[in-house]
């Protein structure tokens, strides 16, 4: 008998020597994804800050603002399903840095439209944009849920959709100071 005892209690040493490493880990996986969410809710607020500026660029009717601000929310509701197929076939954190390539990938289309001075490319932009962060959506609450205790993963969820938040609440500060209040010397 004293082998068994002996040996579950190794192996619960050795479990807690690698939950104390997965903590760590776990740790490093939700600090970055709390960066994650506070970057997508700042790039989504931040977008409507542009609004008045684009409206002045491109002397754009109701129409065609409204159509800027929606085509967000479209690329919400068109890469959303192949988003999670992505997932499915090459994991959370593969999907992770993928959202991130095509963010960045719309991100060097805003600045090739800010130099065409194209509506068309600033509206293809502000879609792909939003198809990354669709992406990065889609992956991080369930690889928020999964990277620790199950116990635990509402809190979790709970901590990182703060730093969402917080993204969203500072965008429009940030936005007034540096977008706005640039356009009034002009």
């Amino acid at each position: 008998m004293a082998g068994p005892i002996a040996d579950a209690g190794t192996a619960a040493a050795l479990a807690g020597e690698a939950a104390a490493g997965t903590r760590g880990s776990a740790r490093r996986a939700l600090s970055l994804l709390a960066s994650l969410f506070f970057m997508w809710g700042f790039i989504t607020v931040i977008n409507n800050t542009l609004l008045p500026h684009l409206r002045s660029v491109f002397d754009l009717n109701y129409t065609q603002t409204t159509l800027i601000e929606s085509v967000w929310f479209i690329a919400y509701f068109v890469a959303s399903i192949p988003a999670a197929a992505l997932i499915a076939r090459i994991g959370y954190q593969r999907a992770l840095v993928s959202g991130l390539a095509i963010m960045a990938a719309g991100t060097l289309g805003m600045v090739w439209a800010s130099h065409a001075v194209s509506y068309g490319i600033t509206l293809t932009a502000l879609f792909v944009i939003a198809s990354g962060v669709t992406l990065l959506q889609v992956a991080a609450n369930p690889y928020v849920a999964v990277v620790g205790p199950t116990e635990s993963a509402p809190a979790r969820l709970n901590l990182v959709q703060a730093f969402n938040s917080l993204g969203t609440t500072l965008a429009p500060l940030f936005g007034g100071y540096l977008i706005l209040a640039k356009e009034d010397k002009y």
